[in-house]
This record gives C-alpha cells, sequence and structure tokens, in this order.
C-alpha cells in the first residue's frame, strides 16, 4: 500500500481509538491546565519580580513574585502526578487491543492460508505478540505524554509573552514556525525509511536463522559462498536504509536547531530595539524565561519523541492495522544454491582413494590433548566402512575433518585424491554443494519449504518426480512423503520428530550425486528396521559410506570398521576386530546385552 495510504489508515486507526477514551482525555487535559498555569506563572512571575520588585527598589516585592514562580512548580509537579495516571489509562488499553488484534490476525491467516501460515511459521505473530506490542506501548505513551505537555506549555508561554507584550510574538513566532514547519517535512520521509529498514531488519534476522540452524551441513555441502550471498544482499540493504536514515537525521536535527535555538538568537538581537519602543527590561527577561526554560524545551522533547517514536510507533501500528503489512517469512527456503551447472560432476580418478588421512593430529587447542594423533587411514572407492568407539573419543571430529569442517593440526587429509578443505569438486566455482561428499549429522537439517525442495537439495542439477519417488521408496521414507501431503506439501520442521527429520535427511542424501556419504549417527532416531533399511539402500548406493555407528547392526553391516580408542586406531573386519582390539570386544558385549 502507497505511503499515503499508510497515514490515512493508521489516523482513521487512532481516531477510532481515542474516541472511546474522551473521558480519560478530558482528564489529561483538565491536569495539563495546571500545567500551563506554572508555564505562565513561571515567566510572567520574573518579569514582575524585576519591573515591580528589584529595579524598582522594592526587593520584598521581588522575592513575592519569584515566590509566586515557586507555587507554580509545586502546582506543575502536582499535575504531573495527575497526568501519570490518567496515561495509564490511556495506554494499557491500546496495548491490549494489540494483542488481541494481533492474536486474531494470526488465526485469520492459519483459516485463511494454512500453507502461507506454515511457511510463516509463529515468528510473525510472536513478534507482534511481544516486541511490537511493547514498542508501540512505550512510543504511544512517550508521545503523548511528552506532546500533551508541549501544548499546555506552549499555551502558557505563549499568553504569558502575550500578557508582557504582544511585540514579543513578532520576533518569536516566525522562527519558531520556520523550525517546526521544517521538522515536520521530515517526518513522512523518515518513517517511510524506518519501515523499510525494519522490514530489512526483520529479513535479515529470519535468514540467519535459517542458516544458522544448518550452518554445518551448508558448509559440509560447499554451499557457503551461495548461502552468504542471500545475507550479504540484505546486510548490504540494511547498511544503505541505516545511512539514508542518518541523513534524515541530521535535517531533523538542523530543524530542531531553527526551531530551537534561533527564537533566543532573535530575542536577544531584537533587545535594543525592543526596550526602545517601551518594552521593560523585565518583560524581555520573562520572554527568555518562558524560551529556554519551558517553551524551547518542550519543543525540543516533541521534536526528538516524534521524530523517533512516532515514526517507530506509525510503521508498527500499521503493521496490526494491516495484516498485509505484517512481517513476512523470506520468499524463499533456505536451501544450498546449485548456481549454475553445465553438466554431471566428472567422476574421481579411477586410482584416488575415496579418503585419504596421513598421519593426522587434531587438537581443540593448541595445549589441548589430541583427540585425534597420528592417524592413517584409507578408504577405497566403493568401501562401506563404520566409525565405533566410546562417547567423546572423536568419530565426530573425524568426520567433520573428512567434510571439511575442521583443518588437521598436523598431516594431510583428501578425499578422491584433493584435499578435503579444498575448494576442488564444486558444482562451479564458488556456488553449489560440494559433488565430492554429503555430510549428515545427527540433528539432521530440515528447512522451511516444501518436501521436493528438501529432499532434492543437495542436488546440482533438476531431479525429476520419477526419481525422488523411487528414492523415496528405497529408503522406506514413501510413506512419511504421503502423511506430510506428497512432494509439493510444505515442511513445518518444528512439527516433525527427530526420526522424521532424519528420514527426509537420508531421502537427501540418496539423491546427492556426492560419491562420498558421512552418516554422523544420522539414523540414531530410526528403529533398528528402518535404520538397517537405510543403511542397506546407501551402502547399495554407487559411492563410499562412511558411517558413526551407534549399534552393532550397523558395525556388522560394513565391509570394514575402524576402531577410535584414544590411544590408537585399529580397521578391520568384525570378524577380525574382536581379537585385535579389547575396545571393540568389549563394545560387542555391551551392544549385545543392550540388544
Amino acid at each position: 500500500m502507497s505511503e499515503h495510504g499508510t497515514w490515512r489508515r493508521v489516523s482513521r486507526e487512532g481516531r477510532r481509538f481515542l474516541r472511546g477514551r474522551t473521558r480519560t482525555l478530558r482528564r489529561l487535559a483538565l491536569w495539563s491546565l495546571l500545567e500551563s498555569a506554572h508555564t505562565f506563572l513561571g515567566g510572567y512571575a520574573v518579569a514582575r519580580a524585576l519591573d515591580d520588585g528589584f529595579l524598582a527598589g522594592r526587593t520584598g516585592t521581588g522575592i513575592g513574585w519569584l515566590a509566586v514562580a515557586g507555587v507554580g512548580a509545586l502546582l506543575g509537579a502536582l499535575a504531573l502526578r495527575g497526568v501519570f495516571g490518567g496515561l495509564a489509562d490511556l495506554v494499557e488499553p491500546l496495548r491490549d487491543g494489540l494483542v488481541r488484534r494481533s492474536v486474531r490476525q494470526a488465526i485469520g491467516l492459519a483459516v485463511s492460508d494454512p500453507a502461507r501460515a506454515s511457511r510463516a511459521g509463529d515468528s510473525g505473530a510472536v513478534s507482534r505478540l511481544t516486541q511490537q506490542t511493547e514498542m508501540a506501548r512505550d512510543s504511544f505513551a512517550g508521545l503523548v505524554l511528552i506532546a500533551r505537555s508541549f501544548v499546555f506549555t506552549a499555551l502558557g508561554a505563549l499568553l504569558g509573552l502575550a500578557a508582557l507584550a504582544p511585540v514579543l510574538l513578532v520576533l518569536v513566532l516566525p522562527a519558531l514556525l520556520l523550525g517546526t514547519a521544517a521538522f515536520l517535512a521530515t517526518l513522512r520521509p523518515m518513517a517511510r525509511v524506518q519501515r523499510a529498514a525494519l522490514d530489512a531488519d526483520e529479513a535479515l534476522s529470519g535468514r540467519t536463522g535459517e542458516l544458522a540452524a544448518g550452518l554445518r551441513d551448508v558448509i559440509a555441502c560447499g554451499g557457503g559462498a551461495s548461502a552468504g550471498a542471500g545475507i550479504e544482499l540484505l546486510i548490504a540493504e540494511q547498511e544503505r536504509l541505516t545511512g539514508r536514515l542518518a541523513r534524515w537525521t541530521a535535517l531533523r536535527t538542523l530543524a530542531l536547531g531553527v526551531a530551537g535555538r534561533l527564537p533566543v538568537v532573535v530575542l536577544l538581537a531584537g533587545t535594543p530595539w525592543l526596550l526602545g519602543r517601551g518594552v521593560s527590561a523585565g518583560a524581555v527577561a520573562g520572554a527568555l524565561t518562558y524560551l529556554v526554560q519551558s517553551l524551547l524545551p518542550a519543543l525540543d522533547a516533541l521534536m526528538t519523541a516524534v521524530g523517533a517514536a512516532g515514526t517507530r510507533l506509525l510503521v508498527v501500528l500499521d503493521r496490526f492495522c494491516d495484516p498485509e503489512a505484517a512481517p513476512r517469512p523470506h520468499p524463499e527456503p533456505l536451501a544450498v544454491d546449485p548456481g549454475p551447472v553445465s553438466g554431471p560432476p566428472a567422476p574421481p580418478a579411477p586410482t584416488s582413494p575415496a579418503v585419504e588421512l596421513r598421519r593426522v593430529r587434531f587438537a581443540y587447542g593448541p595445549r589441548a590433548h589430541p583427540v585425534i594423533d597420528d592417524l592413517d587411514l584409507l578408504v577405497r572407492p566403493g568401501e562401506h566402512l563404520a566409525v565405533v568407539g566410546p562417547s567423546g573419543i572423536g568419530k565426530s571430529t573425524l568426520t567433520a575433518l573428512i567434510a571439511g569442517l575442521l583443518p588437521p593440526g598436523r598431516g594431510t587429509v583428501r578425499v578422491a585424491g584433493a584435499p578435503a578443505c579444498g575448494a576442488p569438486g564444486r558444482a562451479a566455482p564458488g556456488y553449489g554443494p560440494d559433488v565430492r561428499r554429503t555430510l549428515l549429522p545427527q540433528q539432521a537439517y530440515v528447512f522451511t519449504g516444501t518436501v521436493h525442495e528438501n529432499l532434492t537439495h543437495l542436488c546440482p542439477g533438476p531431479v525429476s518426480r520419477g526419481e525422488v519417488e523411487r528414492a523415496t521408496a528405497v529408503l522406506g521414507a514413501d510413506a512419511l512423503v504421503a502423511r506430510l501431503g506428497g512432494p509439493d506439501a510444505v515442511v513445518d520442521p518444528g512439527r516433525l520428530t527427530p526420526g522424521e527429520r532424519q528420514h527426509l535427511a537420508l531421502a537427501a542424501a540418496y539423491l546427492s550425486p556426492a560419491p562420498l556419504l558421512l552418516l554422523d549417527e544420522a539414523t540414531c532416531h530410526l528403529d533398528p528396521r528402518a535404520e538397517e533399511r537405510a543403511e542397506r539402500a546407501l551402502a547399495e548406493r554407487p559411492g563410499t559410506l562412511v558411517v558413526v555407528a551407534h549399534r552393532i547392526s550397523s558395525a556388522v553391516r560394513a565391509d570394514r570398521i575402524l576402531v577410535l580408542d584414544g590411544t590408537r586406531a585399529v580397521c578391520g573386519t568384525h570378524a577380525e576386530l574382536p581379537a585385535r582390539s579389547p575396545l571393540y570386544r568389549d563394545l560387542v558385549g555391551l551392544w549385545n546385552a543392550q540388544g
């Protein structure tokens, strides 16, 4: 909707809200009249104290008028106490109304457009219920308090200037009105920029949240450049809008200087002219008191509040008045962008091992005990390797080294003949997943998007519906896909069980063209039958499979087993290892006892 429509819509809603609270507004106005009396007495008493008292040689009269000014200050304090009581009666109903409207919007969206509601999740509604309602409440309270104070302070000050000498208004008003008009001219542009900045901030928060949830997978699959490109664009947009907002703020500050300082300069410069036309020194001093102590501080506070809280309040209220203006999720689900692909990835040279580690050492810190020390490992293309060992021994660290997430402290780690941390194997320079390998961690990565997008995001090119259906059938995930509503159904990750998320991630890995799959306890939430079916399917898939095993059945199915025991690694078949590794013999006994 246009900017004009935004102002009109919020103004209409605001008038409707205020019309229902006329009694509260009258009470606020009555208390504020005392503030006007305080302002009037402040300048007028100073003028009379000088003209009728101290300058006339009557000290007692001067002190008496100053006492009257003190009484005015007490009236102001009493007025402020009453104002805060009325303010609560005005502000709290606004907050309650916004909460009710936010709940109705969320329910209405879920009923009218379930697909969009599923994509959006609860983040927009939660933001409006918490942060944005409190922002509106605080901004509205500050604006009412300051705007009311300015109106009645200005009324008392202008009446006081007219009572002292009407000609004073001729000097003060033009500069005051000029600065105020310049300030008002900046309000709409600032509101427009602030709204755009708020949208950019929400989009950036949503995008970074999605990226953080799948950061390990994105890095392991070589999608950091493409996934980060969207973040960089949002950061650049936010930087641009912040610069525009700063420029408008500078103009607003200039207008504030004109309205808040120029009247004082004009009054002081015109003092000789005023005195020459019969205006008393006390009247000039009283006028200066009105400006410095009452009118200009109130104007300063009003401009600051309207320029900051006012534009922010306009943006937030517009989101509640119009559901279409409420925060929306980023239009695209987080998925690794495959980028341009000219053809299928070239297979590794037949002579290159699938994985090769030479004298690899890794520790989490220069003085830390090494988690992996002097490890040599060779995994042949097409081999199925299981990695076993007690918790914390370094199994996940090993998969992270092979996936390129961690650089070795010493030695070399190579995948398909190239360094594991290097760029070779990307679908295109700087874009797309690393087609040499796919890593599935224990916490499976599933994003908000369709089932088809979740199953094919690791593929550098389009995948047919038939290929997806065959993969889900082989993995045993077809029933899950049907229960979710089919390939075009939208997935809400928060509503899936850990096992369901793992099932989808395993199917995505099966469809991936990567010749090396790394499963870091990626089946731990599946039952034994589902786990066996998934692992057998992935092992029969062309390529190499490395599995961090958490059940004896998983190790038995492997061609070879790597046992990590913290001092030395032993590699062999299930039949060989009980005689060669006491740890493996104990693990087999423990697994058998549990199973």
